[in-house]
């Protein structure tokens, strides 16, 4: 029920009143066990730190005060309504995020705010420019159902570390046997416990997957009835990558031409499936690295031959845009920022997200929050780095203490949740409800109990109640898949690109700043900012090459700071080959009241407008000095 890929299926029961965990050992996915996170879960669940009581304060300057839920949500009302009559319903902005993956927990407070007629979050922090480019390419970005890897001989983890995000999947792979590449800029811990490992330059991604293909094209390798039957546009790509010759192509990535060889000729013979990462489409090139990636296995005859995002369950019911009276103006959300700034955002209530620690640029927001006249509510488990800048604080209850279902976006099943205790707060469907009357609203979809929203929702999946409620897991039925692009195939040439503004080929641009590098990636003990708090398990270093530190006098252990026009920030240093020469890497959204910093200070938040304003965190550049 966590932001997690996988999605677990486990099994909850109370021992002395105290929760134990256990991986389902009948689930096809989770396959009886939990990795180091899912299993330390009854320590988040019982932690002493958790909200028990709604807080308030008049003001940023003010502490907060303990008070009561009618007290707390009378606030919220009122200043809801009065933001609102002065401002506009535009002028509220419900910020969420996938905190929690419970369909309802996640869905169900939208239908308030489309009711009201609000602004919402058009999502792009996460998998958005991956999402536009497969659709350019396949039309959609779901891919391969995980369950065919049985099938399968080879699989490429191109930018994805599974061993700390994808476990489940990982050991999926390694028991049909499969052989494992990976293809990286970092030396990863995935990249340690698989056959090949092909090291790449950031930002060349691009290049070397239409290296790869012109090998593959220019001896044949190609499934040629796949290509003429279900693929749009083969012979003008074909011209197009005259230009991406193997010196060409070897130059720019790195890699030796002997070594792109051995992958363009292993990936053809073995018609290897590619787990695409989110973490390298987070940059400048990463729409269109996407593209080039995903036509690769088109090119070996694999009608979805890629892994990317399965979201499989229509939610909309729950989310409610049918109370919209008016289309919803949608926020990029890595712009939160500018639109505070410009005074279009007077009222935020957010859950399920914990944006002051997750999203870029935070210096900006931070002030951007402080400077303007916005009113912040946050629901959540904990006073996060965000709750600290709200004027209310609701206390918000776990998966563990109420029902939901949840889906995955890395498999095709669904899973019942059902509580197994209750200690504190309440759940974000409750405190929908509860601000619906405090307004006075009457309108029954507002007051739907969840277990009704749950029966509707798999009603509109084609999915039974009664056989979910039994076995506790179903498999989500799903019609026969066709490409949704103007072609109805897989475009080599994209038109959907094209009437986008961009080429209908996957471009290459050499993107190289000044000083190095920033990558961001998540830690294996952490789910973006989630449990920071409470498993305190991190890797707060900047790890560095060490001819990078050499020339910058900086030895094992020193401390220095990172800095550019963001923001700076100061940490020890790891020596560490595994990472490239001209690149830093820093773990992603620790608390910054818990450790004093956080890389979002250091982050760009500038947006990829081609691909759905999605971020660019990994087109950071810094200098580090020794202090």
């Amino acid at each position: 029920m966590r932001d997690c890929y996988d999605t677990c299926s486990i099994i909850s029961e109370l021992h002395e009143g105290k929760l134990r965990v256990r991986g389902n050992p009948s689930h096809p996915i989770t396959q009886g066990f939990l990795c180091p996170k899912g299993a330390l879960l009854p320590k988040w669940l019982h932690s002493r730190d958790r909200l028990k009581t709604p807080l308030i304060r008049r003001d940023l300057t003010d502490d907060f005060k303990e008070t009561n839920w009618e007290e707390a949500i009378n606030l919220i009302a009122n200043r809801l309504m009065e933001t609102i009559r002065k401002y506009g319903s535009e002028s509220v902005l419900v910020y969420n995020y996938a905190g929690d993956r419970g369909v309802v927990n996640y869905a169900f407070p939208l239908r308030l705010f489309h009711y009201l007629n609000t602004s919402i979050l058009d999502y792009g922090i996460c998998d958005r420019a991956g999402q536009e480019a497969l659709k350019d390419v396949y039309g959609t970005a779901g891919g391969m159902d995980p369950e065919e890897l049985k099938n399968q001989k080879l699989i490429v983890y191109w930018g994805i570390n599974p061993v700390w995000t994808n476990l489940h999947g990982f050991m999926l792979a390694k028991k049909h046997g499969l052989e494992k590449w990976v293809v990286d800029v970092i030396k990863t811990e995935t990249a340690k416990r698989c056959e090949k490992f092909f090291q790449i330059r950031p930002n060349t991604d691009v290049v070397f997957a239409l290296g790869v293909a012109r090998l593959i094209i220019e001896n044949e390798l190609y499934d040629r009835e796949f290509i003429r039957e279900k693929v749009y546009g083969f012979e003008k790509f074909v011209k197009y990558l005259d230009r991406f010759d193997m010196n060409f192509v070897s130059g720019e990535t790195g890699i030796e031409k002997e070594r792109i060889e051995e992958f363009a000729f292993g990936y053809a013979e073995k018609k290897g499936v590619i787990h695409i990462g989110y973490g390298f489409q987070r940059s400048f090139s990463g729409g269109e690295a996407i593209r080039a990636i995903a036509i690769l296995p088109a090119l070996v005859g694999h009608k979805f031959g890629f892994i990317y995002d399965m979201k499989t369950i229509d939610k909309s019911y729950a989310e409610g845009e049918f109370l919209r009276t008016k289309p919803a103006r949608k926020i990029p959300q890595m712009r939160l920022a500018e639109y505070i700034e410009n005074g279009e955002i007077k009222f935020l209530y957010v859950y399920n997200s914990n944006p002051f620690a997750s999203l870029p640029n935070q210096n900006r927001l931070r002030k951007a929050i402080e400077d303007n006249n916005v009113f912040v509510v946050v629901h959540d488990i904990f006073l996060t780095d965000t709750a600290l800048y709200a004027h209310v604080v609701l206390p918000a209850n776990t998966f563990f203490e109420r029902y939901d279902i949840a889906d995955s976006y890395y498999h095709r099943y669904v899973a019942l949740n059902e509580p197994v205790m209750r200690l504190y707060g309440k759940s974000n469907s409750e405190v929908t409800r509860l601000l619906a009357k405090a307004l006075g609203i009457e309108n029954p979809h507002l007051y739907e109990t969840d277990k009704k929203v749950i029966k509707k929702v798999l009603e509109i999946n084609g999915i039974r109640f009664e056989e979910l409620r039994k076995a506790g897991f179903v498999k989500i039925p799903i019609q026969e898949r066709t490409y949704n692009t103007p072609s109805g195939k897989i475009e080599f040439y994209s038109q959907r690109a094209l009437n986008r503004g961009l080429s209908p080929f996957p471009e290459y641009k050499s993107r190289r700043g000044r000083g190095l590098q920033l990558l961001s990636p998540t830690w294996k003990m952490t789910i973006t900012s989630q449990y920071h708090n409470t498993y305190n398990i991190i890797d707060p270093y900047l790890h560095m090459n060490p001819k990078d530190a050499k020339e910058r006098g900086i030895h094992e252990n020193d401390e220095v700071e990172i800095f550019n026009k963001n923001g700076r920030i100061k940490t020890r240093v790891k020596l560490n080959e595994d990472i490239p020469e001209g690149v830093v890497l820093l773990y992603k959204a620790f608390w910054t009241k818990i450790l004093g910093w956080n890389v979002n200070f250091l982050t760009t938040d500038e947006t990829v407008e081609e691909y759905g304003n999605g971020s660019a965190y990994h087109s950071t550049w810094v200098e580090v000095r020794k202090i």
